[in-house]
């Protein structure tokens, strides 16, 4: 059984997973939407597509800005008037070396690119992404997984870049399922992944240098949760892999998802509508 054209957005499409994502969805009827940094190499990423079925757009923004990903949800509706899959997957990893860095809004960077970012870009999609019912949002996070310390959770003390990855990726999955319950799983899924362990990606190789899983383990992950006909209705999980399992414990914890998300809210200042 084949699947509806269906109008895709990919964060971080110009490297390692999202690329690889733009790539084999350009094959497929549709719309797709590419994000990256950098438009250069958006160009040469489209330039690569050259004899895509789909429909390619693109889209540029800067995720350590919270300005330019306030741009980035306004340019996404004038290319389409509907979504039916978001999938985050933009980010960055440990880096070299444990200094810590800023993003241009003051915010500890890993945090405010792998989490606040797609936070609010997803909460500023929900009119699209309602519109595109049955709709569904794709988090990808990892297995690198550590609770923020809600004394310090810009770790302006202690930090290391191991640790601001792993706690802006628990962010994610945390808020995640807080989203997940606000929003109807009829309408809108939202789930989160590890997909694989160390892909050869630009952002592996940079922290961690070395390599597990090949790239293709995560991109099959990844279009599990997108294309999987038995994940329909499905919403508020984690999956490693292609298989349903449980995060961090504190990551399950109603009170914890609750402090991120008002936390959140107000680093971002985007909040939920209604």
């Amino acid at each position: 059984m084949s699947t509806p054209p269906r109008t895709i957005l990919v964060t971080g499409s110009t490297s390692g997973l999202g690329c690889e994502l733009a790539r084999q969805y350009a094959a497929e009827p549709g719309h797709l939407i590419l994000h990256g940094r950098n438009p250069i190499k958006l160009r040469k990423l489209v330039e690569g597509l050259s004899g895509a079925v789909a429909r390619i757009s693109t889209v540029e923004a800067d995720l350590a800005d919270l300005a330019q990903v306030r741009q980035l949800a306004d340019a996404v509706p004038t290319l389409t008037d509907s979504l039916s899959v978001l999938v985050n997957n933009a980010g960055i990893g440990q880096g070299r070396g444990n200094v810590r860095e800023e993003s241009v809004d003051g915010l500890e960077l890993r945090l405010a690119v792998n989490h606040l970012a797609p936070f609010a870009l997803t909460l500023s999609l929900l009119p699209l992404l309602r519109a595109g019912d049955p709709a569904r949002v794709v988090n990808v996070a990892s297995a690198a997984q550590t609770p923020v310390d809600f004394a310090d959770p810009q770790l302006t003390a202690r930090y290391s870049g191991s640790r601001a990855y792993a706690q802006s990726k628990f962010a994610m999955i945390a808020t995640g399922f807080y989203l997940a319950r606000l929003l109807p799983a009829e309408e809108i899924t939202v789930n989160s992944l590890h997909p694989a362990t160390l892909m050869p990606t630009p952002m592996v190789a940079e922290g961690w240098g070395t390599t597990v899983d090949d790239l293709a383990t995560g991109v099959a992950a990844v279009r599990h949760l997108i294309d999987s006909p038995t994940l329909a209705g499905v919403s508020g999980r984690y999956f490693s892999r292609q298989e349903v399992t449980d995060a961090l414990p504190e990551a399950h914890d109603p009170e914890v998802q609750r402090h991120l998300w008002r936390l959140s809210e107000e680093w971002s200042g985007v909040r939920f509508p209604g």
